[in-house]
């Protein structure tokens, strides 16, 4: 019942399909497809309570659920094919306590997009390309092409004119609203005649959006052209690294990393982003044996940032978007030959004091509606104990 799906193509259908789908199902599927391509999907087979789909139904949203166009709702009839605009699909299924059928079963796949411009929203920069045979098409040529602030140059390939967009440079404009933060800048192609121009500018406006999970990377031409919509959706980069000591100075290059039992182990993670104004935050923090599974047998470290285990200690960092931290290694490591760390981070807006990274500990995990972050997932290991009982090496 519902998941996050990165496959280029596969099969969606009701829990228990084609046996009755249970009573008040609520299912969420993500289905999220490489960059530059698109999302299709297509019903099979529909045999739910029909009518005006109040009761039991599907919806197919244009990217993800809370932020985006509701393609269609359906519940019986025909089998319509759906076509995102972005590398990103959600589709959600809902039954209510009534009565139950067969339920639906759809297929997907990635279909390319046009290569006419492409984007990819990167952890530094945003990537443009312009195609010079779309230029050429279009009556222009390659030395045409500018940023909105023309000190910032492209690349000029045989193929190409690319782009590398700075977050915080280039006359790149960052806006925030309730729940998004904007990064935006234009590219413009113009015409060489001053007095005489025949052909209309194309302006190629650029936005990379971060909503609260996702973000979302958009590319559209205006002034009465050939509209280009580029939609896709990426993700932050943060990764986690173990440092020798609390002062953080020098990085753990091991793998596996070998430790002692109850040895002090230090943490650092670090956002990659040219954005100054943002925040990361340790929300949970989980062991395991296996790192693909952090339920069946797990330790919880910290969660919900409540802290779990009372050797768990945070560090001032000199800046917002480190995050520093450390632990012991304790008795669960004696019993496993190898452990990893799956640790959930939250990204969030600096000085926004309602976000959740902000709130501490919370009772349970709430996604806060009114401000921008996305949590982030990284494993971490792995860990394994030194052979022979060897003493403590606590320095900290």
């Amino acid at each position: 019942c519902g998941g996050s799906i990165s496959n280029s193509s596969g099969v969606l259908q009701s829990p228990f399909y084609p046996g009755s789908y249970p009573n008040n199902a609520d299912c969420v599927w993500e289905i999220q497809v490489e960059n530059n391509f698109r999302v299709m999907l297509t019903f099979r087979d529909i045999s739910m309570q029909s009518g005006r789909c109040q009761y039991d139904y599907i919806e197919v949203y244009d990217g993800p659920p809370h932020s985006s166009l509701l393609l269609g709702r359906l519940c019986s009839g025909s089998f319509p094919t759906y076509i995102s605009s972005s590398n990103m699909m959600t589709v959600r299924f809902r039954s209510d306590s009534r009565y139950t059928f067969r339920g639906f079963q759809a297929h997907y796949s990635s279909i390319p997009a046009d290569h006419n411009t492409t984007l990819l929203c990167l952890p530094e920069y945003m990537h443009a390309v312009v195609s010079r045979d779309y230029l050429q098409s279009q009556g222009y040529s390659a030395q045409m092409v500018t940023l909105n602030d023309s000190r910032c140059k492209p690349t000029v390939t045989s193929q190409e004119v690319i782009f590398n967009i700075p977050y915080n440079g280039c006359g790149t404009i960052r806006e925030e609203n309730n729940d998004t933060i904007n990064y935006s800048n234009m590219i413009k192609v113009t015409s060489s005649g001053h007095i005489i121009r025949r052909k209309k500018n194309i302006n190629l406006h650029i936005s990379c959006k971060m909503l609260q999970n996702t973000w979302m990377q958009i590319m559209y031409v205006a002034e009465d052209t050939i509209d280009v919509n580029e939609n896709q959706f990426g993700r932050y980069d943060v990764n986690i690294t173990f440092y020798d000591s609390s002062s953080f100075l020098r990085q753990v290059q091991d793998s596996p990393y070998y430790i002692d039992l109850n040895q002090n182990l230090y943490l650092q993670a670090y956002l990659h982003s040219s954005d100054p104004n943002l925040i990361v935050f340790v929300d949970t923090c989980v062991a395991s044996p296996d790192p693909h599974d952090f339920n069946t047998l797990a330790y919880d470290i910290i969660k919900n940032g409540c802290v779990r285990d009372s050797s768990y200690v945070t560090y001032y960092s000199p800046y917002s978007y480190f995050a520093r931290f450390k632990f012991n290694a304790f008795e669960f490591i004696s019993r496993h030959t190898l452990v990893y760390l799956r640790c959930e981070l939250v990204v969030c807006r600096l000085g926004d004091f309602f976000s959740r990274c902000y709130r501490g500990c919370v009772s349970r995990s709430k996604r806060d509606t009114s401000s921008a972050e996305e949590k982030v997932n990284v494993v971490v290991g792995p860990l394994q104990l030194r052979e022979g009982g060897a003493q403590s090496r606590n320095t900290g």
